[in-house]
């Protein structure tokens, strides 16, 4: 069985948000050719997508021919609006969450969704996450959780500065999550230090992989992860550069616990994979285009904490997915089966 965890949809169509809201800065859907359309940030192209992107059926289509059981459906994270109005992002993501449950009851068992909330308000956000997971006989939506940032941006109608995820203010949707027992999928989005980068595609290829370490890094060292034992997170394309610099962070916190260790006393390394096979408090998908990165993060985190992760239906994802997983003819049994269907089901809950 292979369960896709990290894949993406959009509806097919929706109002335009400039107009509903009364002001610029919200992406709409320009169609471009047959099967064909732009996503535009105001008058701005930001990617051009494919019928994949919103079409169910060619979805399942192109499931069924890389063998994959199940997709988790989860927005573009360029529809986060953390930067708008809190009431007007709270909408925004209901009708993003109605269109994942819909296409998930349109199609029975091919698909589980995680809703987007509006993180710069925790209050509307923890009333969406609700909804997303509550059952639908009390009128939610039945998602296995939630999508987030990375971070929270800078929000200028409310007069804030961008926000780390261990910021107080959005401690309350990480405790809501644990006691719902929610899962939460951080995805990297306005990547930091963007002006530096105008050129080669350096935001998707430098700054995604920085945003998602320094999430991690802000969950363990601001002692989320200490404080909500019960809080599931996963982290988008193989955590990041956080693998490959885990013992970077650990040498920081040994030799300067004065910087490191302020609000979490607890060693980063106790995040990980122990040496008795304990797995990791967090886990990530396998997105890392490589066999080297991924036999590190099995080292790093273990098996149980490494999901099959595509990022379908785009051009930086795995056109196979799961093929990578499959090359590593040296897996046992029962670690290939962990890694693309086992460690997927423990984070969502389903097993």
């Amino acid at each position: 069985m292979k369960i896709d965890l990290h894949t993406h949809i959009l509806p097919p169509r929706w109002p335009d948000l400039s107009e509903r809201y009364g002001y610029a800065g919200f992406v709409h859907l320009k169609p471009c050719g047959a099967g064909r359309a732009q996503l535009m940030r105001g008058g701005r192209l930001f990617r051009e997508i494919d019928s994949n992107c919103w079409d169910p059926q060619r979805r399942l289509a192109e499931c069924d021919q890389a063998g994959v059981d199940l997709q988790v459906l989860s927005t573009v994270p360029v529809m986060f609006s953390y930067w708008a109005k809190p009431a007007d992002a709270a909408d925004l993501s209901r009708l993003l969450n109605d269109h994942i449950a819909q296409v998930i009851a349109d199609h029975p068992g091919r698909f589980a969704g995680l809703g987007t909330i509006p993180m710069q308000d925790a209050e509307l956000a923890v009333r969406e996450l609700e909804r997303c997971v509550a059952p639908a006989s009390r009128g939610g939506l039945e998602l296995a959780g939630v999508q987030i940032g990375t971070h929270v941006d800078a929000n200028e109608f409310q007069g804030r500065p961008a926000r780390n995820l261990n910021d107080p203010s959005v401690f309350p949707v990480f405790e809501r999550a644990a006691q719902l027992g929610a899962a939460v999928f951080v995805h990297p989005w306005d990547m930091l230090g963007a002006d530096r980068m105008p050129q080669y595609w350096l935001p998707w290829l430098v700054g995604m992989p920085a945003e998602t370490s320094l999430a991690i890094c802000s969950l363990i060292f601001g002692g989320v992860l200490e404080r909500l034992p019960a809080l599931r997170v996963a982290f988008a394309h193989g955590g990041g550069a956080f693998p490959f610099t885990a013992g970077r962070v650990e040498h920081a916190f040994r030799v300067r616990p004065d910087l490191t260790a302020i609000d979490n006393p607890t060693a980063p390394s106790r995040y990980l994979r122990q040496a008795d096979g304990t797995p990791a408090r967090f886990w990530v998908d396998s997105l890392t285009h490589d066999a080297r990165s991924l036999r590190l993060l099995l080292e790093v985190l273990g098996p149980e904490r490494v999901c099959l992760g595509s990022d379908y239906p785009f051009p930086l994802g795995e056109p196979r997915p799961g093929a990578l997983i499959e090359s590593l003819a040296e897996l046992p049994a029962a670690t290939r089966e962990l890694l693309l269907s086992g460690a997927a089901s423990e984070f969502l809950n389903t097993c």
